[in-house]
């Protein structure tokens, strides 16, 4: 090994090092208890530098999974773990739902601002910084992306009944946690490609197989713990510094508790654009919304049945049916425009802009004009582009498996 491989080797060791002691002085000070009486904005900034280390490794431990499984179970399953501080936030709400009926309404609104989100800042983001880092105008999606697409249009298609039954109920459990399973059955299945690394992954992927192995389990499962450990004390202390403002209570749940648990996502993603690799930034963004429109969905009826002893659904009222009928269509409209495997600069900038301006607006009747642009919207690209709606049909008949032709 030369010199300068040997500098490379040590300084991607140490940004590995870097990552695991930005999430020490959480872990310490949360057994310490200190976040029980500490300042709300001091215990966000400490736990939100502890999710952003485990979003690093995370990131590197996910593409050296890819040695060993197919890229869309590794992306999977990095998608899985990433949203686990959306579940852990979520499940609260659900859970507090069947002792207090205050808080429904609190677990409806964080499940639709973190989809929305997610599509909305999150798939944007990463064709905007690809744009901004090589000027490419578009990124294109990798063919064993399509089993994450397959699966998202399933999903979007039933999501549109809960609105119009007024619940998420146990039917809901049932069909999309159905779904989630054949989701991961199918990733598993995908064909295996050998990955090209950089940075700390190359370091990770050089190790002795056996060891390799032990070593991405062992940052899989700090980062699930450590996001674990800071999901719920860094939303509380974006929302309590949030109340101290006078915000309104409805939108920081909906809003900035999600944007605490989504991070990991979104920085995991904007690394992947930053590298290069833009196509498993969306790709990893695209499989997070297959989480979180199946088993976050699913999830929810069943953690509530067990709080309230029964078998029960979450009762929605005009505003979450509506909120819920926003998130649908915008999920319709954003896999309309990747439904030609490709999203172009002038799209992105089209769901973020759509996202944006619909945050000023808290009106049902306004946010019900922007639900129905997006499925006019989705209709008008599937029309003049019927190469697209030949591909929905094609991965519907396929079971998700994009044929290269």
């Amino acid at each position: 090994m030369s010199s300068k491989s040997k500098r490379n080797f040590i300084g991607h060791w140490l940004l590995i090092a870097g990552a695991f002691a930005l999430t020490l002085p959480w872990l310490i000070l949360r057994l310490m208890h200190w976040h029980e009486t500490a300042d709300p904005l001091a215990v966000a900034a400490v736990s939100g530098l502890a999710i952003l280390g485990a979003a690093f490794i995370l990131s590197w431990a996910a593409e050296v999974a890819q040695m060993d499984i197919s890229q869309s179970l590794a992306l999977a399953f990095l998608a899985l773990i990433s949203i686990l501080p959306e579940y852990a936030v979520d499940m609260y709400f659900a859970w507090q739902a069947g002792k207090n009926p205050e808080y429904m309404g609190y677990a409806t609104a964080n499940m639709t601002g973190a989809n929305r989100l997610l599509i909305g800042l999150g798939w944007s983001a990463v064709v905007l910084l690809y744009w901004a880092r090589s000027r490419k105008r578009s990124v294109t999606l990798e063919p064993g992306q399509s089993t994450e697409m397959t699966f998202l249009m399933l999903a979007t298609l039933w999501s549109f009944t809960i609105p119009l039954r007024g619940e998420i109920g146990m039917i809901d459990m049932v069909v999309l946690l159905t779904l989630f399973v054949l989701y991961m059955w199918r990733a598993s299945k995908a064909e295996h490609e050998e990955p090209e690394f950089t940075g700390p992954p190359l370091a990770l992927s050089i190790l002795p197989q056996a060891r390799r192995r032990a070593v991405v389990i062992g940052f899989f499962v700090w980062a699930a713990a450590i996001i674990l450990a800071s999901a719920e004390p860094f939303s509380e202390g974006l929302v309590e510094t949030g109340k101290r403002w006078g915000v309104d209570e409805f939108l920081l749940v909906q809003w900035l508790a999600p944007l605490a648990s989504e991070s990991p996502e979104f920085i995991v993603a904007s690394l992947f654009a930053l590298r290069g690799t833009p196509s498993l930034g969306l790709g990893a963004l695209i499989s997070s919304k297959v989480n979180q429109w199946t088993l976050l969905v699913a999830m929810l009826p069943l953690v509530f049945s067990i709080s309230v002893g029964s078998p029960s659904g979450l009762i929605l009222d005009a505003r979450q049916q509506e909120e819920v009928f926003l998130t649908s269509a915008q999920s319709l409209f954003a896999l309309a425009v990747i439904l030609n495997f490709r999203m172009s600069v002038w799209e992105a900038f089209g769901l973020i802009f759509l996202f944006v301006t619909q945050l000023f607006f808290t009106d049902t009747h306004i946010r019900y004009i922007y639900a129905f642009t997006y499925l006019g919207l989705a209709v008008i690209i599937i029309a003049r582009h019927p190469d697209r709606l030949r591909n929905l049909l094609g991965l519907l008949r396929s079971g998700g498996c994009r044929s290269e032709g």
